[in-house]
């Protein structure tokens, strides 16, 4: 049995009558002792108004604050959370919340709403933990939402954009269809199969000579390379037609590399045809070997079917700040170190350090620990300066990895994460959404289409998990569409 003490503060919102009074509360099997003058600290609270009753009230009005009242022995049963109920506790006595290790955020939430409890009394740690829950619950719910916009089919939509739609998810999602899984690891191969060509083709020995004895790429390479090409077109502008917000798509930053990386085949095929007649041969070719180098863009279309380039993009994005740490280090690094060698190795004849910009170049290649050789010290005082450099570079690269590997390890683990609840989310309401049917079948009590649903936006709540998430049902979509979808994807997630 739990019994805190009723004089360790003063009591200022309670009456005379409250300091006498004690109730015995059993939540979840743990009984507590607690003091009226204790919890009228906060009178807006489910216990206080409990105590307040307490005296004068029936046993029904006393049922209605609790699961279950004993008259005789005058204690009110809760079936709630105990550890939780601890923590509950002292808010009374301490004036905030802690939540202890192990508990859910989003339960514990649930146990405050229900002692009537504002959130603001949560220590400023824990609230914080709070809102990276509802961060990730959110999160889930928009990869839910994601999913059912997918399986759903809108009657009001045209001939047009029924195709429209069929076709963006053939091109954007590979796990909506065989089909479109099939299309996106034959881009795959593209890619790959381009920035094979393109390095192959720069090798000596597979180039020919054309008219005016100049070493071009082989016409075998040149096909496959006209191959991707067409290719990455037909899809770029297939994405195009079957997106719905075309502005958007144009300045995406995946879509202007994809951009990027044909748009060079065409403006060589301009040059090398129709350029001559308006400039010189050899301003021509200076821009058409410009031009390939753009070439190099399309490695990074990778990105957009390796969720792994994603989640490396997304944790460097994030350790933003550690990788400003990094370069100023090294920023300073160079600075300091240059100036010192060049200024101690003045004094030797056959000095490499002629001036302190064209240090930096060695105190990069020192810091790094990379050492080419091409320029180094050759005084004591320079060689025990380029030691100390080292030392500094190696100490101000060491510090700031630890937090990046940190958060691409945070962000590689959300991701799978996210993604395995809202798959696991979807599986629980279809199920519950398939016994709500079942029931209603055994029952009889199956409606028509036009006056009911079997699972209408109560049944979307009852058919989610412990964790709440809100999806669709206030935002005026009726979930019922969505039924038969969903009890078909339980197989296939």
């Amino acid at each position: 049995m739990w019994e805190f003490s009723r004089t360790r503060y003063a009591d200022c919102n309670g009456s005379e009558a409250s300091e006498e009074t004690e109730i015995a509360v059993n939540i979840g099997g743990v009984k507590h002792i607690l003091y009226g003058d204790v919890l009228n600290r906060y009178p807006e609270t489910r216990l206080a108004e409990l105590v307040n009753r307490s005296t004068n009230s029936t046993q029904e009005d006393l049922s209605a604050l609790c699961d279950d009242y004993d008259e005789l022995k005058r204690e009110f049963y809760f079936d709630r959370d105990p550890e939780a109920f601890k923590c509950i506790l002292e808010l009374y006595y301490y004036g905030e919340i802690h939540m202890k290790r192990g508990i859910c955020p989003m339960c514990f939430m649930r146990e405050m709403d229900y002692w009537g409890i504002d959130t603001e009394y949560l220590d400023e740690c824990c609230r914080s933990n709070l809102n990276e829950m509802e961060t990730e619950l959110a999160e889930i719910a928009e990869k839910v939402k994601t999913i059912l916009d997918d399986l759903e089919e809108d009657a009001t939509m045209t001939r047009v954009q029924r195709c429209q739609a069929f076709l963006w998810k053939l091109m954007e999602k590979p796990e909506s269809s065989l089909a479109a899984r099939v299309i996106a690891v034959v881009s795959f191969v593209f890619i790959l199969l381009s920035s094979v060509v393109m390095c192959v083709g720069t090798i000596p020995e597979l180039q020919v000579q054309d008219a005016e004895g100049n070493l071009v790429e082989h016409p075998t390479l040149e096909s496959i390379e006209t191959a991707c090409i067409i290719w990455f077109t037909v899809e770029y502008i297939l994405r195009l037609v079957s997106s719905s917000n075309k502005l958007h798509f144009v300045f995406s930053f995946m879509n202007l590399i994809d951009f990027l990386a044909i748009m060079p085949f065409y403006v060589v095929l301009i040059l090398t045809h129709l350029g001559t007649a308006m400039m010189e041969l050899a301003n021509v070719q200076q821009a058409v070997q410009a031009l390939r180098i753009m070439r190099i863009a399309r490695i990074f279309k990778l990105a957009r079917h390796s969720s792994g380039l994603q989640t490396l993009t997304f944790a460097l994005k994030s350790s933003l700040k550690e990788l400003g740490l990094l370069l100023m280090y090294m920023s300073v690094g160079i600075f300091l170190f240059s100036a010192l060698g060049y200024t101690m190795e003045q004094s030797h004849p056959d000095t490499m350090f002629t001036s302190i910009p064209q240090s930096f170049w060695w105190a990069i290649i020192t810091m790094t620990t990379v050492g080419y050789g091409d320029i180094y010290p050759k005084t004591t005082l320079g060689r025990c300066n380029a030691a100390v450099s080292f030392l500094c570079g190696v100490i101000a690269i060491a510090l700031p990895i630890h937090p990046i590997i940190n958060n691409f390890v945070i962000v590689y683990s959300k991701q799978r994460v996210l993604e395995t609840a809202a798959k696991h989310e979807i599986e629980l309401m279809a199920l519950r959404a398939k016994e709500e049917a079942q029931e209603c079948q055994e029952a009889g009590k199956m409606a028509s289409a036009g006056n009911s649903s079997v699972w209408d936006s109560a049944a979307v709540s009852a058919s989610q998990s412990d964790t709440y998430i809100p999806l669709l049902g206030e935002k005026g979509q009726p979930a019922h569409k969505r039924k038969n979808k969903l009890i078909n994807m339980n197989s296939s997630l």
